[in-house]
């Protein structure tokens, strides 16, 4: 397994609790700690610290049997090379100098489940080494909490501010994060009571609010079925955030960002304290066949996320269909190579593509973190393992045109104020052939927010990272 992120820990786990003895299960990750990333957005506004959200990696493998290799996957070398007869993953393990060969991890079946390289670098200025904070890694939220508690601190002081939270490209995902970050950022002020010195705005490529990278959704409310961007433009008409939509922002100084919206027009937005997500693109691992030849293009898209079974055809959005998606996640070319969660290629967004007149793509790339990226884990943990056993080919299944998702995006955290908006979308890629009205299951699909909500999502916290520790019982907890 390359990656130790929610998608390569569930396939390891499950492989190694399929597995016999005499088979072994290698994760090959660069860090050594497992980071239960949808609670970062407590630690970057003070309400939890890192080690609440993270714990060592090695002592639970070393439990279970799973070897781990701390490292990052260079290169892939899926059949051998001439000195080397099996397949096998070139690493730079950690600790070694940059002149240093990288070492070989061989292996029988492969994962990639590296997740994504977060690309700050795409937008000019953006990210906690230069103008704006993160909540993508747990110390980008330590930073992020305390550039927060700073500006908490100017506020009582009689200083206005202003926050600025979203996305800071026109092709970002993970739009729910940050959803989540600006909702909590704004509960937090109102109970430091500093609210009325504080201007907060959404900035999102999102066409409308509540878009989240699906193409919105419709969902059941009270009785009511209701668009996602009303459910969104309440929330937000009711703590006072405003919002921009359909914006790209191309770059971030000191206090001052500035985007492109759809129109092609140009704008500049003030800021004291923004949290932007980054675009992602894959991690960047090379590919070699036997003679040394690079097959990288083979393997891989130009965006560095790993081909598996979709139709990567390009077509009019029109044509888009949920057939196009992927079931196995197995490698076109290799067929003891699999992809999962975010390392994998989707054949194309979910939202409709977007450009401006100045050729500037602004519309959110396809979520497929958490829920979505455990259930693929397993389903390629257990294709390996029947194929390992004899199966011809892969058995698992977990198209995201087949599978739905359930969500718990907190929305303020106290055990008697807070809340939550649950959420349940079936299937998470639209299908109107099946769905005519609105393209998904309006009996699956709903949404409700309230205090019970927030109770579920502290309680999913300790069940995920119950389950994450493997701990006794833990394949009973659901993905």
């Amino acid at each position: 397994m390359l990656g130790a992120g929610i998608a390569g820990h569930t396939a390891a786990a499950y492989a190694r609790r399929w597995l016999g003895r005499g088979d072994s299960v290698t994760v090959v990750s660069p860090n050594d700690s497992y980071n239960w990333i949808p609670s970062n957005i407590w630690v970057g506004v003070g309400l939890m610290r890192p080690d609440q959200v993270t714990f060592p990696l090695r002592p639970v493998y070393e439990r279970h049997g799973i070897e781990f290799v701390q490292g990052h996957a260079t290169e892939i070398h899926p059949e051998g090379d001439e000195s080397h007869d099996g397949p096998y993953v070139s690493v730079r393990r950690a600790g070694t100098a940059p002149g240093d060969p990288a070492g070989r991890v061989p292996y029988d079946f492969l994962v990639n489940a590296t997740g994504p390289r977060l690309r700050f670098d795409l937008t000019e200025g953006l990210g906690p080494e230069h103008n704006t904070m993160s909540v993508c890694t747990v110390d980008h939220a330590t930073r992020a909490a305390a550039a927060f508690e700073e500006s908490v601190e100017r506020m009582r002081r009689g200083e206005r501010q202003r926050f600025v939270v979203g996305t800071g490209h026109g092709t970002c995902t993970c739009e729910g994060a940050a959803f989540e970050y600006v909702v909590n950022l704004e509960f937090e002020l109102r109970a430091r009571k500093v609210r009325d010195k504080a201007d907060v705005l959404w900035l999102t490529n999102e066409y409308e609010l509540g878009d989240f990278g699906m193409g919105g959704m419709h969902m059941k409310r009270a009785g009511y079925v209701i668009a996602s961007s009303v459910f969104n433009e309440s929330l937000f008409v009711e703590r006072g955030i405003d919002w921009v939509t359909r914006a790209h922002v191309h770059e971030v100084a000191p206090g001052l960002l500035r985007y492109e919206n759809l129109a092609g027009e140009e704008h500049e937005v003030p800021f004291d304290f923004a949290m932007l997500l980054p675009p992602f693109s894959g991690v960047g691992i090379a590919a070699f066949d036997r003679s040394g030849t690079d097959v990288t293009t083979q393997m891989f898209q130009p965006n560095g996320f790993m081909k598996v079974d979709a139709v990567y055809a390009p077509k009019p959005f029109e044509q888009w269909s949920p057939a196009d998606w992927p079931r196995t996640y197995q490698s076109p070319a290799y067929r003891n190579v699999f992809a999962a969660g975010i390392a994998f290629a989707p054949p194309h967004g979910i939202s409709r593509p977007r450009v401006s007149p100045n050729g500037t793509v602004i519309a959110p790339a396809p979520p497929r973190t958490g829920m979505p990226s455990a259930e693929i884990g397993r389903s390629v943990a257990r294709s390996i393992v029947d194929m390992i056993h004899g199966a011809d080919g892969p058995t698992g299944r977990a198209s995201m045109a087949e599978m739905g998702a359930a969500c718990v995006a907190s929305a303020g955290a106290n055990p008697f104020t807070g809340t939550a908006a649950s959420m349940t979308v079936f299937p998470i890629v639209p299908d109107f052939e099946r769905y005519p009205e609105y393209g998904r299951d309006m009996d699956r699909t709903f949404g409700e927010i309230g205090l019970a909500g927030h109770w579920i999502k502290i309680l999913l916290h300790h069940l995920f990272i119950y389950k994450a520790k493997l701990r006794p019982g833990w394949h009973f907890v659901p993905e």
